[in-house]
Formats: C-alpha cells, sequence, structure tokens
C-alpha cells in the first residue's frame, strides 16, 4: 500500500512503511558529488529507506519535495518517548512546509522499545546518560544514538543530493531532549537545532538535577537554537522538577546555557508576538548565531500550531518558525 493513499490520520497506526525501501549507501560517491553531477537516487514523496548501522539496518522515512534541487537542506525531525517517525511526521507538520519551503523531511525512530513485544512500534531514544520516560536508564548494549542518527545524515546526504551545510535537528519532548544531545555532541554536523518541550544543555546533574552538568554539554563551535515551551506543562515543566533526573533543571536554565555557549552579549530581548506568547531572544552571539524561545502562557506539553493536537496554541506555528529560523542559519 502506497503511502500516499493513507489519511494523516492513520499514519500512527502503523510502521514502519514497507514500499520500495531504498538501500542507504547506493547514491553518488564522494568524487561524483558538485554542481550539476550530483544525480539523486530517491524520488520524490514518502519513502522508507534502510540505514546500515552495526550489524542491523533500521527503517528511516524520508520526504523529498517535489523537484527537490541538488545541494537540497535537510531537516532531521525526531519522534516523542513512545512515539515513532510516523506519529512526529504527523505530529509536527514539517513535511508539508518541506514541500512549500524545498527542504527533505527525515524522520528515524528510537530502539529502545517502550514495551516487549513492541507491535505498535513505540520508541524512546538512548540520551546518553539519561533515563527513559519509563524510568530506567538505557541497557548498556543499547544502540548508541549519537552515532546512529550521524549514519543517517551521512546515508540521506548522499542519497539526496543534501547541502551538508544546511542540516538541521528538530524535536519534540523526548525527540528535543535527544536533538538537544545531538547539537552538543555534533555541532559539525548541525547547522542550527528546534526544541519544542525539551530543550536542554547537557544532563541533568545526578546530585542535583536543577542545575545541568555542564561538561556533557560543550560543542566547539556556536549552534543558534531555537525552541518552543508552555509554562502549563506538566510533562517537562517549564521550571524543572527537581527529582527528576531525566528531565530536572529548567527551560529557562537551557535558554540561558546556549545562549552562554553561544558567547551570546545581549539579551534576552522580549517582544509580544501575540496575546498568549513572548518571544525571548539572545543575540550578539559568536558565528551569527541566536538563541530564540517562544514562551507559550498556558501552553501545555505540545507542538504549536499541530492540527494534530487540539491543546496547542494556535497562535504561531512553530514549523513555520522553525524554517524561516533555519533559512537564516547555515555551517561553515
Amino acid at each position: 500500500m502506497s503511502i500516499r493513499a493513507v489519511p494523516i490520520a492513520l499514519l500512527a497506526l502503523f510502521l514502519p512503511l514497507t514500499a520500495s525501501p531504498a538501500v542507504a549507501g547506493s547514491g553518488p560517491s564522494d568524487g561524483e558529488r558538485g554542481p550539476g553531477r550530483c544525480v539523486r537516487a530517491l524520488p520524490s514523496g514518502t519513502q522508507t529507506i534502510q540505514v546500515g548501522f552495526g550489524s542491523a539496518a533500521y527503517p528511516v522515512r524520508v520526504h523529498i519535495p517535489v523537484d527537490a534541487l541538488a545541494r537540497v537542506p535537510i531537516v532531521l525531525n525526531l519522534h516523542f518517548s513512545n512515539g515513532n517517525a510516523d506519529q512526529q511526521a504527523a505530529y509536527s507538520g514539517l513535511e508539508p512546509v518541506g514541500d512549500r519551503e524545498g527542504f527533505v523531511t527525515v524522520e528515524p525512530n528510537g530502539n529502545i522499545p517502550a514495551a516487549t513485544p513492541n507491535p505498535n512500534q513505540i520508541w524512546f531514544w538512548n540520551v546518553p546518560g539519561v533515563p527513559t520516560t519509563a524510568g530506567s536508564y538505557p541497557p548498556p548494549d543499547a544502540r548508541d544514538d549519537i552515532a546512529f542518527l550521524t549514519k543517517v545524515l551521512d546515508d540521506v546526504t548522499r542519497l539526496v543530493c543534501g547541502d551538508s551545510s544546511r542540516v538541521y535537528v528538530a524535536g519534540h519532548s523526548g525527540g528535543a531532549r535527544m536533538a538537544s544531545a545531538y547539537a552538543c555532541a555534533r555541532p559539525d554536523k548541525v547547522a542550527a537545532l528546534a526544541a519544542s518541550a525539551g530543550l536542554r544543555a547537557g544532563r541533568p546533574s545526578p546530585t542535583d538535577p536543577m542545575f545541568a552538568e555542564v561538561q556533557t554539554c560543550a560543542p566547539n563551535r556556536p549552534v543558534p537554537v531555537i525552541t518552543f515551551h508552555g509554562d502549563a506543562d506538566t510533562t517537562n515543566p517549564y521550571q524543572g522538577r527537581a527529582t527528576d533526573l531525566r528531565w530536572g533543571y529548567s527551560t529557562p536554565l537551557a535558554v540561558q546555557s546556549w545562549a552562554q555557549l553561544d558567547r551570546c552579549t545581549t539579551g534576552p530581548a522580549v517582544v509580544a508576538v501575540s496575546p498568549h506568547v513572548n518571544r525571548l531572544t539572545y543575540t550578539g552571539c559568536a558565528g551569527g548565531a541566536q538563541v530564540v524561545l517562544y514562551k507559550v502562557a498556558g501552553g501545555t506539553h505540545s507542538w504549536p500550531g499541530s492540527a494534530a493536537d487540539s491543546g496547542a496554541t494556535k497562535e504561531i506555528e512553530a514549523s513555520t518558525l522553525i524554517w524561516q529560523f533555519f533559512q537564516a542559519h547555515r555551517r561553515f
């Protein structure tokens, strides 16, 4: 059954996609790349590729806009805990923005099962040093998701003729924690970070979770950051949760920490963008970076503007704002 024939409301009900998966690594080699020389190995639309990592292959959802050009931007979009790639695609709405704006969206799955057996293909990410929402640390043999996501980006960039200077990472909730950890660990791979209801700047300190363990986020280059968080979020509370080794410190501390990491000199400048949304911006950062927080008064644990979430604010649309922010930044 073709993915294009499935109503978006049903996407969360099954995984993986099964129609004609591509084999990652079959695209052009680095020697074949260059203006007018890279031939995209995947068709337009939504499909699944198999990404080899270690001794296994993992399904990865890839959405390519019609008439995508060579040197196309790529957005890695990470699902929430107890979720999967199809659910994140439907929830975030980034793929339609990619169709309109001309970027490829990539949605892999975590690999820690939420239950055993796992017929609905629901997963957690292996965020380094952090428990899952099930309350336990990943097992010692859990997939290294920093290394896995690097392999995903390398393979997809090759297969779609991607622009390695315009690769971005986004996520919601547990996916935002994973995206944050990836930006901390591999700033050489991503041009900017977007986090919905889950920005982190290192893991919570095991001795006092209300503080970040600073050595676990030490990027060697600035990473522009945009984040969204509701101050009535009860899953990842805006002001933090003192006893929670998974979440711990507050959103303001995470934002301030990224501003410090990016060596920002000005801010935060506060602007009311709608009746219940304020934008806080740090500027004067190294390398032209910015750190931006959209704080939603009364906002829940949601992706702003999501058509799949009746509780999400509709005063702003996170997916559009994320792409506008990404457009302004590339990795040099």
